[in-house]
């Protein structure tokens, strides 16, 4: 049988023998450059997991989805039965996937619609509330005519006032040490996007007759930046509303004045006339004469001027 080997060539060689010196100086080389990339990835971590601590505002507020949930429970269990078919645990899981594992300072309206449609909810006609810098007087009038929402009466509202949220991109955790700002970071952060995206929504549902809350000792009483004068005013659908009632809110110290004529009112007044939609204006001169007639309206003392 031939053979069909190849016979080694004479005079060849094992080619590229190293030295130990040429061995010892490779592997120097590979320790070094292994060194170099284990430095380079505890560095990269290093630096994200500072540049989670550095937003300017506070972290999430402590048990987050404990509150959450439980706010849900108490909302549609006791406080407005008739929302008692929501399933509270879609609605976390809803709420998270909004802003978990997302770069806190990209959070868009567009993230938070599963929610929207899972809490969505509809407001008697001429029974929405509208405030703007008055928070804790419009609650106290809303927990005595309790047939009147304002943004917080609502299950998304209710759920998420006075939090804080925010996770941390790429990862499942939520961020308790802090979050973005919305003045010193960005806007496009968790917390103002969602009260941007539920304000629209509550603007554009309300229908009949709309009240709007506003501070009578600001300077501006009304504010074009505020969520009321940026948001809300301009969602507001002139097929569904025909009349806004402004109520200004004096500070009860014997101001007479008739703020109504205020060229921030007359401001708003032009822009929700453009929109078709009739306005009206009135001094609440006495605000806890206006909360103690809301109680009891039947109060003689009630009939007069407030």
């Amino acid at each position: 049988m031939a053979n069909c080997e190849f016979r080694p060539v004479s005079g060849d060689k094992p080619c590229c023998r190293l030295s130990r010196k040429a061995q010892l100086c490779l592997g120097v080389g590979l320790l070094f450059l292994t060194l170099v990339v284990v430095v380079a990835v505890v560095v990269s971590r290093w630096h994200q997991q500072s540049q989670r601590s550095q937003w300017g505002g506070r972290g999430t507020t402590d048990r987050f989805p404990e509150i959450i949930l439980e706010r849900c429970v108490e909302y549609t269990q006791t406080l407005l039965p008739e929302m008692r078919h929501v399933d509270c645990q879609n609605i976390w899981d809803a709420f998270k996937g909004a802003f978990i594992s997302k770069h806190p300072c990209k959070i868009t309206e567009e993230d938070y619609q599963p929610l929207l449609k899972l809490g969505n909810q509809t407001v008697p006609c001429n029974k929405t509330l509208l405030w703007s810098r008055t928070k804790h007087l419009a609650h106290q009038y809303t927990e005595i005519q309790r047939d009147v929402f304002t943004l917080e009466d609502t299950l998304l509202g209710y759920l998420a006032d006075d939090l804080t949220w925010c996770g941390e991109f790429e990862t499942s955790e939520i961020n308790y040490r802090s979050c973005p700002d919305w003045r010193k970071d960005c806007s496009s952060n968790p917390v103002s996007v969602f009260w941007k995206t539920v304000s629209r929504r509550f603007a554009e549902s309300a229908c009949g007759v709309v009240h709007v809350m506003l501070n009578g000792s600001c300077s501006n009483i009304f504010d074009k930046k505020s969520t009321f004068g940026s948001v809300e005013v301009h969602n507001l659908q002139p097929e569904k509303v025909h009349t806004l009632e402004a109520w200004v809110m004096h500070d009860g110290r014997g101001d007479s004045r008739d703020l109504c004529q205020d060229p921030s009112i007359k401001e708003l007044e032009l822009i929700i006339s453009k929109r078709n939609i009739t306005f009206s204006c009135k001094n609440i001169y006495r605000p806890d004469k206006f909360l103690q007639c809301a109680k009891t309206p039947e109060d003689s003392s009630c009939i007069s001027k407030i």
